[in-house]
């Protein structure tokens, strides 16, 4: 049979057995982000497109050609979220969050954005995020980049590189970007058609292009931290000295900007190898000016962002996911007219065992059948019910995983044989 409508391009189904994988990577964000006193928060998937384009930069290539932008019934323009500092932001700000406050938001769910999709990267991806408001000094900044490898860690990956660097100030930044445009300008016949349009809009992202013909001419560019002045030099010394105080590896680099325009101060990427070009697993920073610049009071903040996919792909190449949960005891009955005494059982069972996984057969079929369908459900134990059994207030238990002999027990105590038998 031909099915005629199809996912859209980009847009990926998540199926039965890749789902293990991501529950074990959004649950261990929750935990880990709650550890560190975070409060989950709940964003629109729609919002207003002025948004993100005051916040992320009407330059950025999210912006200008990634944003799924509409405008509705209203004639409202509103766009798909393609990422949720924005959206966090304003809900902070909408709802009174940062009134005399240092809140800790975390938020999870889908983003948009129309690019090419790859390995890791879709039109529809999934991202954890985390933001902490109204705390200037670097104590943040190394608190969320330790919370950050400890996630990493309890996932079970190693082989991940930190790198960090530090933006300076807005003054700092401008006098880099006139010495940095001045230099792509004198090697202008070297830089390809993205670099030439951000030269003079956004000349710090050219030196995020992953265009190897670029290389040499964005290796001799000035360095940003030569330009930084000492409160920056200052802030960037502590955030380096916590890490090493806790033994927290890190490489600076340089180069590494982020893409998006609210960034200044520290910034910091989690790296593997594993995922080509798009190296980045988890990455955030410092976007002291962004609350004000939406309306606000001066509000220093910091956070980070993973895509869930990116995560997903590696836990499961690490092999670090745990084993999925499998149905622990599927229910048969011979005769389909025990069905309403089998309803009974497993629901008892469930009350009486929270933690019990029960699957009842249904839509009949032989003995052989069912026990088939117990095998593929994974079940540890078949408890088969017969008119016999019925009538004497009994069940049998098969044992689908070990040695044991089938056997009869009293349906009253099933909750505590079932409990006396190691979990499997």
């Amino acid at each position: 049979m031909t099915i005629s409508i199809q996912n859209i391009r980009g847009f990926s189904d998540v199926l039965p057995d890749e789902s293990p994988a991501w529950q074990f990577v959004e649950q261990t964000f929750r935990h880990e982000l709650e550890r560190y006193g975070f409060d989950e928060i709940r964003l629109p998937i729609v919002e207003k497109t002025a948004l993100f384009s005051r916040s992320i930069g009407e330059v950025t290539d999210i912006v200008e050609k990634e944003m799924y932008t509409f405008t509705d019934r209203n004639g409202d323009s509103l766009t798909l979220r393609p990422e949720g500092t924005a959206g966090c932001v304003r809900a902070a700000l909408q709802r009174g969050l940062l009134h005399n406050a240092q809140p800790r938001l975390w938020y999870a769910g889908p983003m948009f954005r129309h690019e090419r999709p790859q390995k890791g990267r879709y039109r529809q991806f999934h991202q954890v995020g985390a933001e902490a408001f109204g705390v200037p000094g670097p104590d943040v900044d190394a608190e969320l980049i330790l919370l950050s490898g400890r996630i990493l860690r309890a996932l079970g990956l190693r082989d991940v590189t930190l790198e960090i660097n530090n933006l300076g100030t807005s003054e700092t930044r401008a006098r880099y970007r006139d010495d940095l445009i001045k230099h792509f300008q004198a090697h202008a016949e070297h830089l390809d058609d993205d670099a030439r349009r951000r030269l003079h809009s956004n000349p710090l992202r050219i030196l995020d292009s992953k265009n190897p013909a670029m290389a040499e001419v964005i290796a001799s560019a000035p360095d940003l931290l030569d330009y930084m002045d000492a409160e920056a030099q200052a802030h960037f010394t502590a955030v380096r000295a916590m890490l090493e105080a806790t033994g927290q590896a890190y490489r600076v680099n340089s180069r590494l900007v982020r893409g998006l325009d609210y960034y200044g101060s520290t910034v910091f990427e989690w790296v593997s190898e594993h995922l080509g070009a798009q190296g980045t697993v988890l990455a955030g920073g410092r976007y002291d000016a962004l609350v004000e610049m939406m309306g606000g009071r001066a509000t220093p903040a910091i956070g980070f962002a993973a895509g869930i996919e990116r995560l997903v792909s590696l836990v499961e190449a690490a092999g670090s996911v745990p084993d999925k949960t499998t149905t622990q005891a599927y229910l048969i009955m011979t005769e389909p007219t025990l069905a309403q005494n089998a309803l009974a059982i497993a629901e008892s069972l469930r009350t009486q065992m929270p933690t019990l996984r029960v699957q009842v057969n249904m839509g009949g079929g032989s003995m052989k059948s069912q026990l088939r369908r117990a095998d593929r459900s994974g079940a540890a134990f078949a408890l088969i019910l017969g008119p016999s059994e019925a009538a004497a207030g009994e069940i049998n238990i098969k044992d689908l995983r070990g040695e044991t002999e089938q056997y009869t027990v009293a349906i009253d105590r099933l909750p505590a044989v079932l409990s006396s038998f190691d979990s499997r």
